[in-house]
């Protein structure tokens, strides 16, 4: 499937978090995001260097400005199962607006059309670095990354694009 691009509408799907009391929840990424401007950032894996360094923590540190911008949510997909996107989400201080979303299977992933074959690293199928600005559904911008790097994809990028 060739990668979601500027004006397409984001498929739906299924993807995993824990809520405030700890109880495994299933939402649909329409639900989270029609009618809303918000910004769906996705990540190669849960704990790795430049995911859990750089491009998260980017993101909760830009988080009011983008929500001053106008951006109601942060959506954050790895594909990872939803106990370790939960134990990564503690490992933060702080995450104020992002939402660790887990994307076990990378079903949702490859509906978008960014998912990485990494399994010559041992890590099997992710998804590409990416950011994406959706409003009401519709892709404003999109950041792909290319391989390993990190350079359109980051808070400053949307925030640039806003």
């Amino acid at each position: 499937m060739a990668p979601i691009k500027v004006g397409d509408t984001i498929p739906d799907g299924t993807l995993a978090y824990f809520d405030e009391n700890d109880q495994l929840q299933q939402v649909s990424v329409h639900t989270l995001a029609a009618g809303k401007k918000v910004v769906i950032f996705g990540v190669p894996g849960a704990f790795t260097p430049t995911c859990s360094m750089k491009h998260v923590p980017g993101f909760i540190e830009k988080s009011e400005e983008l929500k001053a911008k106008g951006v109601e949510d942060l959506l954050l997909i790895s594909v990872n199962d939803p106990f370790v996107m939960k134990a990564w989400k503690k490992s933060y201080p702080e995450t104020k607006n992002v939402k660790f979303l887990a994307d076990g299977s990378a079903t949702y992933t490859h509906a978008l059309g960014l998912e990485l074959d990494l399994a010559e690293k041992g890590l099997g199928v992710r998804s590409r670095r990416f950011a994406l600005l959706v409003d009401n559904l519709k892709v404003v911008v999109a950041n792909v990354e290319s391989g390993g790097e990190f350079t359109v994809s980051s808070a400053d990028d949307i925030l640039a694009a806003l």
